[in-house]
């Protein structure tokens, strides 16, 4: 990001934006109708036998779609070329005034024209440094002036935030909500089917093994073996400090659970070492399952 001559940008104030621009279609019911419904709106003026268009519709008629419009001035383009090259390469929209002189009917041609009114000193926002451009654009149909629409945009280069380093939270769900109020008490629940006493992990709202919907829980020891394992080096995420292992572990009651092996460095875990469970304060509200390898297995 680079400063810009505030000269260098004021010269492009009430500049040419757009010159003899034309509406797509004319004013229409259909529009108008999608509009209201949207809106929630069901004033009876935009309905009927002769209706008028919503005031506040007033841009519709100017937007030029997905295609847009063929009639944006060069100096319009040379204004945000000079933006872009110096680093405020985001865009957003921050608010909009419209000037109202008379209502639009259904079959009224729309023609525009706009000028570049203003660029802003350099602001600095909570989204970032950049200019505020305002553009005026004076709307007519049949040739008389119908109303006037400003539009106000921030180019900007995003500021840079420092990163939390919160844990992403538990994703609770009805399925699985009792397994997280189990480790909130520092205790392994593990799902056991009700029909045919096969345990599993994750939960799941029915038996993979015998389709049964029927289930109770029991507490595991928190003995265990590392099953498999990974070594997490990319990418960077701030509540965590890679390299970290990553393990797959088997417990004494033959479900597998994927979790943080710790203990020992990363490069020092296993396939086949014996891990035992232990509860991790990670934030202020959240305990985690980990294993800490065995004494003597590192």
């Amino acid at each position: 990001m680079k400063e810009i001559p505030y000269g260098e940008l004021r010269a492009f104030e009430g500049r040419v934006a757009a010159a003899a621009g034309r509406g797509k279609d004319p004013v229409n019911a259909p529009m108008i109708r999608h509009w209201c419904e949207a809106m929630g709106d069901t004033n009876p003026a935009y309905a009927g036998a002769d209706p008028v268009a919503p005031a506040t519709m007033l841009q519709v008629w100017t937007m030029g779609g997905l295609s847009g419009h063929d009639g944006r001035s060069s100096a319009y383009d040379a204004l945000f070329a000079l933006l872009d090259g110096a680093g405020y390469t985001s865009v957003v929209a921050t608010d909009c005034e419209q000037e109202y002189v008379r209502a639009l009917r259904p079959g009224d041609e729309i023609t525009f024209d706009a000028v570049i009114e203003s660029v802003s000193e350099r602001k600095t926002t909570k989204l970032g440094t950049g200019h505020f451009v305002t553009t005026r654009m004076d709307i007519h149909a049949g040739g008389a002036l119908a109303g006037t629409h400003r539009f106000r945009i921030l180019k900007y280069a995003p500021a840079k935030r420092k990163p939390e380093g919160k844990r992403p939270r538990p994703v609770v769900n009805r399925d699985n909500a009792g397994f997280w109020e189990g480790v909130a008490g520092h205790r392994l629940l593990i799902q056991r089917c009700g029909g045919c006493g096969t345990p599993r992990f994750p939960w799941l709202p029915g038996c993979n093994a015998c389709g049964s919907p029927e289930w109770d829980t029991v507490e595991a020891s928190g003995e265990g073996t590392v099953y498999s394992y990974v070594v997490m080096h990319h990418p960077p995420f701030p509540a965590f400090d890679p390299p970290y292992a990553v393990g797959l572990v088997e417990l004494a009651e033959g479900v597998r659970i994927v979790s943080n092996v710790v203990g020992v460095p990363y490069d020092k875990v296993r396939i086949g070492m014996r891990v035992r469970l232990e509860f991790l304060r990670v934030d202020a509200d959240v305990d985690l399952p980990v294993f800490r390898v065995v004494e003597g297995e590192g």
